[in-house]
């Protein structure tokens, strides 16, 4: 079953910087996000994700799996 967007987003909410996170997406190599920061939640609902210098927006249908370090 795949993760929801609020799932996903509780589990990203002690990011603080700190912590690298990797994601595996279906039919895709791990993505690595280093030093992860959780982005506030904006009107268009989509996970973000943030190193500080980029957003990386997270579809939680397509997680196979995630690794927070």
């Amino acid at each position: 079953m795949p993760l929801s967007t609020d799932q996903l987003r509780s589990a990203f909410a002690k990011l603080n910087g700190q912590r690298d996170v990797r994601v595996r997406f279906d039919h895709a190599d791990p993505c690595v996000i280093a030093g992860a920061l959780l982005v506030p939640a904006e009107d268009d609902n989509i996970v973000k994700l943030t190193d500080g210098s980029r957003e990386y927006l997270i579809d939680a249908e397509r997680i196979a799996w995630v690794e927070i370090g």
